[in-house]
């Protein structure tokens, strides 16, 4: 079975951050990681060479793969700023018509700048996506 190739990893968040390609997605970007920070009350880590996320869990496929992944993260993109809310949207959709100017796909919210958006709404989002992550994964429990 291949490995998946996004892996959490010793870079450093603060190192990433300095590289990202301008200074506005630089400034968005710190926003959403402070704004992270309260809400998962994690520290910060990187997976793969581009998204800084926030705690993990360990998933098991009915076919057999496995491996780890963070329970909330963000990359900035080009295009946006993409936030990752593992368990998807189904059990917040009170919460996803409030935050302002956005897009999603399975597991992702995509917002252009953080002004667009209501950042009390985001923040109570990722909050809760965090309780929903852990009634199936238990990931909380595997805090230190």
């Amino acid at each position: 079975m291949t490995e998946p190739k996004t892996k959490r990893n010793d870079s450093s968040v603060e190192a990433f951050l300095q590289g990202v390609f301008d200074e506005q997605k630089r400034r968005d970007s710190r926003t959403i990681l402070q704004l992270m920070k309260r809400a998962t009350g994690l520290e910060p880590e990187m997976w793969g060479d581009s998204i800084v996320g926030f705690g993990s869990y360990h998933y098991r496929y009915a076919s057999g793969r496995e491996g780890d992944w963070f329970v909330t993260g963000f990359s900035p993109r080009k295009q946006n700023l993409a936030i990752y809310v593992m368990p998807g949207f189904d059990r917040l959709q009170d919460l996803l018509g409030r935050p302002g100017k956005h897009k999603t796909s399975v597991s992702c919210l995509y917002i252009n700048n953080p002004t667009d958006v209501d950042m009390d709404v985001l923040e109570e989002l990722i909050g809760r996506s965090l309780e929903v992550m852990d009634e199936p994964y238990g990931w909380r429990r595997a805090l230190p």
